[in-house]
């Protein structure tokens, strides 16, 4: 039977409360989230085993873009398994990558997810049947979900709604960042992301570009900050769509035509002034 049956249909004000609700029934089913950016939590038993959005990578870009498998072996391996339920057994049974790295890989999308849903208040969700997933055993309670989104909002040391905006905002270098020698002590990590500023990306799209989680790179773009290497780009007034309210044409009469040349026809008076074309009468 479907979860969207009002009969096992749970009521919560908020997300991690339903999956509470969820942990405390043992459920299994999906969390489909409406919102900017949305998404989809998987729960096995009452255990959140998966989550998914387009606000960062998943399993498959963190391992493929990463470098840790390679397109043709994840492929291969999901062609032996189109419902991808047994889908990290079979990777690990193929010897792609190991048991322990995987179920990091994974937990680690999971708690990013979690924090890129939290960035934005859900406009609602929708409990279904469970949908197949990669599920790599890392089963997490809805409690250590809030505690690692609340920890890693305080390492940024930002509102939720400040980082949301600094995720859609361009990230270039700055002048200092030019120098010969301004990058010579950074970890490679680092240097790889700077080599990823264009101008153009945001940090969302770094974090796809590189394979990262979005957390891990805002954190690493707030270090290059600090260094003053990279800064958000501030729209120009030519880019900038104006927010300031549209105004009528001003009430100007013209002036007065000259009184040299041919004369003019004045109308017939019929004791109802004709308004002028700029008069309050004749705007729309």
């Amino acid at each position: 039977m479907s979860l969207n049956d009002n009969a096992n249909q749970p009521s919560a004000r908020n997300l991690p409360a339903l999956l509470s609700d969820l942990n405390e029934q043992h459920r299994s089913c999906t969390v489909a989230v409406s919102g900017t950016p949305g998404g989809t939590i998987h729960v096995r038993d009452g255990l959140v085993v998966a989550m998914e959005t387009p606000g960062t990578p998943g399993v498959e870009a963190l391992l493929l873009k990463s470098g840790r498998l390679t397109e043709q072996a994840w492929t291969s391996v999901l062609a032996s398994d189109r419902s991808h339920e047994h889908l990290a057994r079979e990777l690990v049974a193929a010897e792609l990558i190991g048991a322990g790295e995987l179920q990091i890989v994974s937990l680690g999308a999971l708690f990013d997810a979690a924090f890129v849903l939290s960035l934005n208040r859900p406009t609602g969700w929708e409990v279904g049947d469970p949908l197949p997933v990669l599920n790599a055993g890392t089963g997490v309670t809805p409690e250590r979900l809030v505690a690692e989104t609340t920890r890693r909002f305080g390492m940024l040391a930002q509102e939720p709604g400040a980082i949301a905006r600094s995720t859609r905002d361009r990230v270039h270098h700055t002048p200092a960042a030019r120098q010969p020698r301004a990058t010579t002590l950074l970890p490679p990590r680092h240097r790889h992301l700077l080599s990823e500023v264009d101008g153009r990306r945001t940090p969302r799209d770094i974090a796809f570009t590189l394979g990262r989680g979005l957390f891990a790179v805002l954190l690493d773009l707030r270090h290059l900050m600090g260094r003053q290497l990279v800064e958000y780009a501030t729209p120009t007034a030519a880019e900038r769509p104006s927010t300031a309210p549209r105004a009528s044409t001003p009430s100007v009469k013209p002036p007065a035509p000259a009184t040299t040349g041919l004369p003019r026809r004045q109308p017939h008076r019929t004791g109802r002034q004709t308004p002028a074309l700029d008069s309050p009468e004749q705007r729309p």
